[in-house]
Formats: C-alpha cells, structure tokens, sequence
C-alpha cells in the first residue's frame, strides 16, 4: 500500500527490509555501476545506502542515512575507485532502527584483510552466536543480526584461513532468511538461504565485461547486464579473475521464496524465478474480479502497486478503469518534521483523489494489502469526500495474519486488523461498502510462470518454514484478544494473592 510515512509512525503497510547489489568488473566504473544498481532498487529501502569497493588490496566504503542520491555523489563515488563492490540500500526491520552503525555494508577484518557484507533478509538465532562472539572479545557495535553474520565469517576465516569456510560456516548456523553479497579485495560472493526465501539474482556484462549480483533483475537493467540465473537456495558463488565458481554451501531445504514479493516489493519490470511481476499483478487482478465481482461505474488502483491489479480487474470484469488517485512521487522518506496539522492531512501527503473523475461514482478500490487497516479507512474518507458514492475495497492479497520474521515489518499479530476483525468488523470499520481479499489458491494461481514453485506463504497461513524461537513466537503470536485474556488472568491473580494475604 503506497502511503506516506511520518516520523514517529509506523507505516500501515509491510515494509521490505533491503536491497543489495555487486559488481565483479576489471576495468570498469564499479562503484558508479553500484549506485545506479541501488538506485533501481531504491524501493526496497530508504533509510540509508553504502557501497564498499574492493581494489585488490583493500576495501574501501562510504555509507550514510538517507538516499542513495542523498548519500554518493561525483566526489565520493570518484575516491572508491577497484574492480569489485558491494552495495545495501536499508529498511530497519531488526536490531538497530536508523543510525550509521547500522548502514551496511559491514565492514569486518580477517588479521590485515577486510571483507564488506551487505543482506537482505531478518534471521531469527542471532542471541547465541552474538554471545559466542562477544565472549571472544568481538566488538559489535549495530546491534543488527547482518553484522552478526559479517563478524562471524570473519572470525572463522580468520581461524581456517579460508573465506569460503567462513561462509559456510554462517550458512550453517545462522537461522532464517539472508541473501548476501560479500566482497574481499579481489572478489565477490553471493549465497541465499538454504530456503531461498529472500530474492536474488546473477546477470552478465556485454562483451564479458564482467558479472553482476541483483535483489531484482531491474538491478540488472540498468547497468545494461544480462540475466543469467538465479542464486539457487543454499549456493555459494563466487566470482574473482580465475572466472565464476560455484558451491553448494548448504543443502537446499523446502522451497519457500516470498510470495509478498509478486504482490507489492518487487518493481513491476522485474522478473522473478522467471515470472513477470506485472504480468503476476495483471493475473492477481483478473482472479480477484472473478472471486469477488462488484458493481460500480469505475476501477482504481492505489499507486502504485495498485495499478497492474487494476487494470486486470477491469479487463476481467469489463468495468472502466480510470486514472482516480494521484501520487505525489517525490514524498518518500524525509527527515522533515511535519506539524500537528499536516499530521492529520495523513496520506494527502503522497496520495490524492480527482474530484473530476471520480464524483458521482461508485468505485471499486484495488490495493495490494491493507495491514493495519488505518491508512484504507483514510483513503476511502478522502474518496468519499471527492465525491465517491461507492467504494468498494479488493485486495490483491489474502488477510495478513501472522507477522513475518524474515525480513518484513510486522511484529505481532496485534498489529494486524485482519487478525482482530473479522472481514465484516473491518469492512464497517473503514467504511467501505464491501471489503474482500483475493483467495489463497487464487494468488499462487496468479504466478503461472515460476520455474521452481514454493513459497512462504507465512504472513497469510502462519505456516513459517523456518522454525520461530518459542520466546519470540509468544509475544508475537499473540492477538490483542488474548492481550486482553492475559492481561484479565494476571489481574485475577493478584485479586487472589491479596485476598489470601
């Protein structure tokens, strides 16, 4: 769902954690080549960008919060000169919230050597191996579970003098969702989770010019590389001079690559497991209209994700669609404060209605997913008061149920509407006329295309492939029903131990 995001508020849509890019190029422009990597992924996050670049010697890295625009320019991308990088674009889900501590890539030492690790991906274990390392004497200084891993693989390289050792050794240990990109000073390596639940992708310069790594093949685009696979679950790869090897690191576990991806993080001209996502986004509308039919007069998309749902759903139901909300494309992230009273404007900040064409209209609104549900209520108040004599709300996800732990923004199931309404409690609640989600079955239906079937489903079903510490699980599962059931035993309780006192 495409809002705007205000300091001190959390965002009423799920985030994606980051974006990572690597460059291995002799002769080429890396560090310019990763910016505009970045800058193709800038959606996957926009809380700060680095970029670490390898000459043969050493590493050298700049990072910062803020834009990748915001944080490079002529001057800086112009003194990481080398033939190898590293780039991360950052959304905090886990451990440190914004700092530059927290702005990857990590940069850890191996006796003289550095190594730079930029992930995408939460992993779920870190408590332990964190301890271990600090036990050791290791400083860590982010609090995030990316420079966990980055430590680990430097101290175990250290001991067994082999970097691929020390890659194997975190692929081993570390528990959840990861795809990395690391860079020594004279190569580049790119491994994924054994269950390959965070995306990522390998593409080939012209002229082999040299090799690039990807969270999306946009990434890919616009350094004009070309496609070539996936980074298969549990593989290490490894690119340097002698050319391009791979491993498999760990074995490769139950398929479960993030289906959220299809649905809102991905851009729309990327292509994933060789599924298109704006085709996936056509289909998921086509099959939402087909489910769950409405009659009105127009179809809208809330941009922008929105949009190719849309326009399926109105091929596939034969109602008009119409261009009915702008997005003010140059909002974002600020560090702007607003005041009080541009607070209450909520999404007017990024999102507004067109009176001219949609006044007098019954509408059906299509969105990607509505997670809190406050930023749907305040988008059907804004239509309405355009003139909105219908709005009929389609989500081209099923409910999200269950918090994610690999790398998306939810916490607790507290904080999920769906979780504490029922579809008619919510559909009155935003004030809508009618409120459906797309079905389960009907959204793998929608991705016809990927080659390798299997995905994590989690946030819908809350069947997690990769297995949730129970100290976690406990706060998170819990609803704010059972809050409330909890919270009335412990009052219970204490009326007992003070009448039995």
């Amino acid at each position: 769902m495409s809002t705007s995001i205000l300091p001190g508020e959390r965002p009423d849509r799920l985030e994606e954690e980051c974006a990572v890019f690597g460059v291995f190029a002799p002769g080429e422009d890396v560090a310019r080549m990763t910016c505009f990597g970045l800058q193709a992924l800038q959606h996957r996050g926009q809380e700060s960008a680095g970029i670490a670049v390898g000459d043969g010697e050493t590493i050298m890295a700049s990072k910062d919060l803020g834009l990748v625009t915001q944080v490079f320019d002529e001057a800086s991308l112009a003194a990481l000169t080398g033939f190898v990088a590293v780039g991360h674009a950052r959304y905090s889900t886990s451990g440190a919230a914004a700092s530059w501590e927290a702005a990857q890539p990590h940069i850890s030492a191996i006796d003289e050597t550095l190594i730079a690790l930029a992930h995408n991906g939460t992993l779920v274990n870190t408590n332990s191996l964190r301890a271990r390392l600090i036990d050791e004497g290791i400083q860590l200084r982010a609090g995030t579970d990316s420079e966990v891993a980055a430590k680990a693989i430097g101290d175990i390289t250290k001991k067994t003098h082999h970097l691929r050792e020390g890659i194997r050794f975190a692929m081993e240990h570390l528990k959840g969702a990861y795809a990395m990109v690391l860079a020594s000073p004279d190569c580049l390596y790119a491994f994924r989770d054994p269950n390959g639940i965070r995306p990522l992708c390998m593409g080939k310069l012209p002229d082999d010019r040299g090799w690039v790594v990807s969270s999306e093949t946009c990434g890919l685009d616009i350094v004009g590389a070309e496609y070539v696979r996936d980074v298969k679950p549990g593989e290490i790869v490894r690119f340097s001079k002698d050319g391009v090897t791979s491993e498999q690191g760990v074995p490769a576990g139950r398929r479960a690559s993030c289906i959220f991806e299809y649905v809102y993080f991905a851009r729309p001209d990327s292509v994933m497991d060789g599924q298109s996502v704006y085709q996936a986004r056509r289909n998921m509308g086509r099959i939402l209209a087909r489910e769950a039919p409405a009659d009105a007069d127009l179809v809208l998309g809330v941009p922008d994700s929105g949009i190719p749902s849309a326009m399926g759903f109105a091929f596939e139901s034969g109602i008009p669609y119409a261009d009915g909300i702008v997005k003010n494309r140059y909002v974002g992230r600020t560090f702007i404060q607003p005041t009080q009273a541009m607070r209450q404007l909520g999404i007017r900040l990024k999102l507004n209605p067109l009176p001219s064409v949609i006044s007098g209209k019954r509408l059906v609104v299509i969105d990607d997913s509505i997670v809190r549900g406050n930023t749907s209520k305040k988008l059907i108040e804004m239509l309405r008061q355009a003139g909105a004599t219908e709005v009929h709300m389609r989500i081209v996800s099923p409910e999200v149920l269950w918090p994610c732990f690999y790398g998306i923004d939810t916490d607790t199931r507290d904080q999920l509407i769906a979780a504490n309404m029922t579809n008619e409690e919510m559909c009155e609640w935003m004030g809508a006329d009618s409120l459906a989600f797309i079905s389960l079955p009907g959204l793998r239906e929608s991705l016809p295309d990927v080659r390798e079937p299997g995905f994590c489903e989690a946030c819908f079903s809350g069947d997690y492939p990769v297995e949730i510490p129970p100290s976690t699980a406990k706060k998170s599962f819990m609803t704010k029903a059972d809050f409330a059931a909890e919270y009335a035993r412990e009052s219970e309780k204490a009326e007992k131990t003070q009448v039995t006192l």
